[in-house]
């Protein structure tokens, strides 16, 4: 349990701080609850026994992307290491 002292320096001041998410305003959660409708169920991908939402599929994907692209693409001062070596 936290004192009232501690809960004040946290930036709760009262009790219904406790139902707005850490460190987001009233205005802040109003403007991204008009951006993200969040009142419709999530769109799956089910193949087999696997079920994924979109959103992580995309992620995931990415996530793929942004490793494929680090092996491939060589390090800014590769060229010149190698020109160091072979003289």
């Amino acid at each position: 349990m936290v004192s009232p002292g501690a809960a004040h320096s946290l930036g709760a001041s009262d009790g219904d701080n406790r139902r707005k998410g850490p460190g987001m305003s009233g205005t802040a959660a109003i403007v991204l609850g008009a951006i993200f409708n969040l009142n419709h169920p999530a769109h799956v991908v089910e193949w087999h026994f696997i079920q994924l939402s979109v959103a992580n599929l995309i992620v995931i994907a990415l996530m793929f992307v942004v490793f494929f692209a680090a092996i491939l693409i060589p390090f800014p001062g590769a060229r010149n290491r190698r020109k160091g070596r072979s003289l």
